[in-house]
């Protein structure tokens, strides 16, 4: 594989769990939220 191939295959990989974390934090802390 080149370098570049395995940089886009870790930015995705990251973007992907940076983004699922993001979601589940935000459903954590709307459920925390609600007053």
């Amino acid at each position: 594989m080149t370098p570049i191939a395995i940089a886009m295959m870790v930015l995705a990989i990251v973007v992907l769990w940076g983004g699922l974390a993001a979601a589940v934090f935000n459903l954590w802390r709307h459920g925390r939220a609600t007053r």
